[in-house]
């Protein structure tokens, strides 16, 4: 059978892996083009000085950057290596980094990769250029090294076309031809190639190719410098020249700045320079062909951005002290709005595909997922980080991904909190209620640019109303940044008496259309065919049975439905899936619409003399919803809650939304109404044991392992995963979501730290909060299926291990009688 005919569009590390990838699973019909001569192309690939630190706070992208070592390290050309395993040293010279050191260490075990939080004398015994004096500690990791990018081109071009691939350079693309929506080929300076499927492998030219087909890629490509010192007496006689280095590659993060040894010298990068933008139109053109010493991406060295770097270095490693820079240049690398990489398809021209803003680090990782992408529809490693849908149509505006891009150069080696927010742009999407939340002291922080109150001020004089029960304890300083114990007083008003929650920035999704039950059915774990007014909890399945999302899907109508979504990506998917007949039609509101979540033992005393409608318990069952009016206000309302109380999701128009906030605030004061935000929220959906997709689950976990297996409807019709499903079940898993409560009381983590299990590491935190309902911290993590309720376990903590215990879920009424009332 006749594979596809695939073209990808750029030669860098990126397109040559892809090629490799590909061809390693049997296509064989695949042409790699570039504008630039082979094998150096004058793209970031030909400049890249190749370090490989594996561990982030990402799971999938240290997991990319772990296969890239893994592929690398087996590959050399004519007798030379593409990968050093020479390790890593990342150095704190403050108490702060120290600490990230040790949390990036959590990080390391949690996602497989070994390393060590080492001392000073350790330090500078690993690499001797360091001023020990200076040096508090380092994370090392001995797996991290250095990749020869420029020489793995070779050695991974020459094994894709041994297998069947054609490389051609010096080969400008033109335009990219399409036919009924569908890629038919590329139009080049050479004439036209033709394609079943286009991959742009382009790098900071990716936006280019993008404009093509008429796809916003939102990169933006920014000069980043990297200088080379004269022979450094110190490193003479060192090293082998074919070897090139023997120390470990090193990150001086406390000042932007990393290096590297290239034989007798040493080579410097800075992050520590103004962000410098660069037009497409800057760099040179056909006309001024690559060459090891000029590349379109290696821009004329600016000394004055160096200068201060020059003397950070200088005082970090000693031997500098005395040396010059002899060569530099700035070199030009593709940054996006959240640091990621950009994969996926064109939502218009099908068969358009994109993997861009991707380093040498993660390249062999993004390839091979790209690549089973195509082959087999799905990546074994999840990619909801990756994907560029992930992005709402604000995010991927010129204006907003060169700034975002700018803002995420600037804090590259930053100590980030992962609550942290935006420091701009932002109030981009705000609510209808967000004068009053400001009126009311909200602390906000944001996502997809909406403003998202955390906490409100006006709730501070009640913290000394909490009765004992409820006083949270203090907290130490990293888990205490961006957070109040104002949290602990909109917990206990929920659960006692009556909350309003701004719910408006969650993705809201009209179905509709005489096509409309069908497709759904077809796509979820749901019934769908039940009466109008039913909310139904469901999940989208990968074919493979992974969690692709969750779902609430409202039956307004009997073809009119309404979809609480996770994001961008559900938009997206459900789009791409609509029947050829134009039966179904899928609309975004949110920005049209507001809700706020109206929850707690008193909801129905605040919410029912206000409305003419029934919302007693029979007149609106749990899991039910209809059209009503508050104070004369249309709105649907949905029985439904995240946080385990009784009370409702009220819909209503933009336009009326600052009204229904006011009349609903002011009918509640008599009753102790609050404000609630995002902190209460989170804590009280984990006592309940609520799963957040994104962060508790995702394509790589099964429902039955993420603890939803009741949202699979075995008896229906077919849907997405159904097959992949068969003799799956919640006592068949190996391992599974489980919560966890807090053995001391006190010690709050935030996510990701590793959890060991008989002193081994045996999972990772997903979710955690103080629960305030209960008094203690809590947490959901990944571990055995064998770590039973009871079991002890441990948490590592940055540098303290934290003992907690197993426990059943959920931890608050478990009976369902508090949101059944």
């Amino acid at each position: 059978m006749s594979t596809p005919r695939v073209v990808i569009i750029g030669a860098g590390i990126v397109g040559t892996n892809l090629a490799d990838e590909l061809t390693e699973r049997g296509w064989d019909r695949v042409t790699v083009l570039d504008q630039g001569p082979l094998p150096l192309t004058g793209g970031s690939t030909s400049h890249a000085p190749g370090l490989v630190f594996q561990t982030t706070g990402s799971k999938t992208m240290t997991e990319f950057a772990t296969y890239t070592r893994n592929k690398l390290a087996a590959l050399e050309v004519d007798g030379g290596w593409c990968f050093n395993q020479v390790g890593g040293l990342e150095i704190a010279t403050t108490p702060e980094r120290l600490a990230d050191l040790h949390r990036k260490q959590g990080w390391a075990t949690s996602w497989g990769v070994p390393g060590t939080v080492l001392g000073p004398e350790e330090c500078a015994k690993l690499h001797p250029l360091l001023d020990r004096d200076r040096v508090l500690g380092g994370l090392h990791t001995p797996t991290d090294g250095l990749a020869k990018a420029s020489r793995a081109v070779i050695a991974l071009a020459r094994r894709a076309e041994a297998r069947g691939a054609r490389f051609q350079g010096s080969t400008r693309v033109l335009g990219i031809s399409t036919s009924g929506g569908k890629v038919t080929g590329v139009e080049t300076d050479q004439g036209e190639v033709p394609a079943d499927l286009v991959v742009s492998c382009a790098g900071f030219w990716g936006q280019a190719i993008g404009d093509m087909v008429g796809m916003r890629v939102p990169l933006l490509p920014l000069a980043h410098q990297y200088a080379q010192t004269d022979q450094l007496p110190e490193l003479a006689g060192r090293n082998d020249p074919r070897i090139e280095a023997r120390l470990p590659i090193l990150r001086h993060q406390d000042h932007d700045l990393y290096y590297r040894e290239h034989d007798d010298r040493l080579g410097i990068g800075t992050y520590a320079h103004r962000p410098i933008p660069v037009g497409l139109h800057e760099l040179p053109q056909d006309e001024d062909a690559p060459s090891e010493a000029a590349m379109p991406s290696m821009l004329a060295f600016t000394e004055e951005d160096f200068a201060a770097s020059w003397e950070h270095s200088k005082r970090l490693l000693p031997a500098l002290r005395t040396a010059k820079v002899e060569t530099g240049f700035n070199g030009v690398f593709s940054f996006t709005p959240d640091g990621g990489p950009l994969v996926g398809e064109s939502p218009d021209v099908a068969g358009f595909w994109i993997a861009e803003a991707v380093w040498v680090t993660h390249s062999s990782g993004v390839a091979r997922a790209v690549a089973q992408l195509l082959v087999d529809g799905r990546s074994e490693i999840e990619l909801h980080g990756c994907d560029v849908h992930r992005f709402d149509e604000i995010e991927v505006t010129p204006q907003h991904a060169d700034e975002t891009s700018q803002r995420n150069f600037v804090e590259i080696y930053d100590v980030k909190h992962p609550l942290q927010p935006k420091f701009s742009p932002r109030d981009l999407r705000v609510s209808p209620f967000h004068a009053r939340q400001r009126e009311l002291g909200a602390f906000f922080l944001e996502a997809h640019g909406w403003e998202r109150p955390h906490w409100y001020e006006a709730n501070a004089p009640l913290v000394k109303e909490l009765p004992m029960e409820w006083q949270p304890p203090s907290r130490d300083a990293w888990s205490a940044m961006y957070h109040s114990p104002v949290a602990a007083v909109e917990a206990w008003k929920t659960r006692t008496a009556v909350a309003l929650y701004d719910m408006t920035p969650l993705k809201r999704l009209e179905v509709s259309g005489p096509g409309s039950l069908e497709f759904l059915d077809r796509l979820t774990t749901g019934k769908m065919d039940k009466s109008v007014g039913s909310v139904t909890y469901t999940l989208l399945l990968d074919r493979a049975g992974g969690v692709r999302s969750d779902l609430t899907v409202a039956r307004l109508g009997e073809r009119l439905f309404q979809v609480g979504a996770n994001g961008n990506l559900d938009l997206d998917y459900l789009r791409r899936n609509l029947p050829d007949d134009h039966s179904v039609q899928v609309r975004d509101i949110t920005g049209g619409t507001c809700c706020v979540g109206v929850w707690g033992p008193l909801a129905r005393d605040l919410v029912q003399p206000l409305s003419r409608d029934d919302f007693s318990h029979d007149g609106l069952k749990f899991f039910r919803c209809k059209r009503a009016h508050v104070a004369g206000i249309p709105v649907t309302a949905m029985r439904v809650s995240y946080v385990g109380e009784l009370g409702w999701e009220i819909y209503t128009s933009a336009e009326y939304g600052q009204r229904l906030w006011d009349v609903l605030f002011e009918a509640g004061r008599e009753l102790g109404v609050v404000p609630a935000g995002r902190a209460a929220f989170n804590s009280l959906r984990l006592e309940k044991g609520y799963r957040a997709w994104g962060a508790d689950m995702t394509t790589e976990h099964d429902p039955f392992e993420a603890g939803v297996g009741f949202a699979v409807r075995r008896n229906k019709g077919d849907f997405v995963g159904k097959d992949a499903l068969e003799g799956r079940d919640q006592d068949s898993v190996s391992r599974r979501l489980s919560c966890l409560t807090i053995d001391d009381g006190r010690s709050v983590v935030l996510g990701a730290e590793p959890v060991f299990v008989d002193s081994a590491p045996a999972g990772y935190v997903t979710s955690a909060a103080f629960s305030h309902t209960l008094g203690f911290p809590i947490a959901y993590a990944w571990l055995p299926a064998s770590a039973e309720p009871g079991t002890s376990v441990e948490i590592k903590y940055f540098d303290r291990m934290v003992r907690a215990t197993v426990a059943a879920e959920p931890l608050v009424d478990p009976e369902m009688h508090r949101i059944r009332r």
